[in-house]
């Protein structure tokens, strides 16, 4: 199977270029093959979906452009920086400063309000914004107060938005957030992640085996054995509401 195209974008400013990308893993003497050559670019500003049935490298090359893992081989580069050299030191910056991450489990602290958990990530930030204007943008400026334990499945995930926001990241990347909820809940959290993209311009990756979810993206990578299988361009982005799961 060869390497799909990487399409171009007119005038997009490339904000991570990946090119010939390997993970291989190595469980006592079987080698597992995650990634097998992923050549990929991300836009500034853009909301891409990244689809793929389980073990498809999805995941992993979500946390290997994120700075949580390490390539084993290839080259991926932000700005002048290639992160599959660079030192765990770097890593930690790179990912303080630049990313923000969403999972499908919310990891929030339940001793904690939402402000609060929130709040622990703007004290270590640069340049971010107030908790209470992070929470305003995912649409939760009057639950601010309440603990996790007070507030609904699709709340507390919007909460972890609002945190991944806060400091300002050049880059969300998003796995599987929707994937704990049901339908009604998770097109309040992909309207939180759409607002946020085109509120910001953070460049958004969001992970997903539904493929209903890639109808609102710029782009739609298929990941299939550890390669880009295809990349799709959408003419029109269709909001969250508009999808028909």
């Amino acid at each position: 199977m060869g390497q799909a195209e990487v399409p171009a974008r007119d005038g997009g400013e490339v904000v991570f270029a990946a090119r010939g990308v390997t993970k291989v893993y190595t469980m006592g003497e079987v080698e597992i093959h995650a990634l097998r050559g992923v050549d990929l670019d991300l836009y500034a500003g853009e909301l891409s979906v990244m689809l793929g049935a389980s073990g498809s490298g999805k995941s992993t090359l979500l946390n290997i452009l994120g700075g949580l893992d390490s390539a084993s081989g290839g080259e991926v580069r932000y700005g002048g920086q290639n992160l599959v050299r660079a030192t765990d030191r770097a890593l930690t910056t790179f990912r303080r400063h630049h990313v923000g991450f969403v999972f499908q489990f919310y990891n929030l602290i339940s001793s904690l309000t939402a402000r609060e958990n929130v709040a622990i990530v703007t004290e270590i930030s640069r340049d971010p914004m107030s908790p209470e204007e992070a929470l305003a943008l995912v649409g939760l400026e009057g639950r601010m107060d309440h603990f996790p334990s007070q507030l609904s499945g699709g709340e507390q995930q919007r909460v972890a938005i609002a945190r991944a926001i806060a400091k300002r990241p050049a880059v969300l990347m998003c796995d599987e957030p929707t994937g704990a909820l049901d339908s009604r809940t998770g097109v309040r959290v992909l309207e939180a992640l759409e607002h946020a993209n085109r509120e910001l311009g953070t460049t958004t990756v969001v992970i997903t085996h539904n493929v209903v979810i890639g109808e609102m993206a710029d782009r739609v990578i298929h990941l299939s054995d550890g390669r880009v299988a295809s990349i799709d361009l959408n003419d029109t982005r269709k909001s969250p509401s508009e999808l028909h799961w």
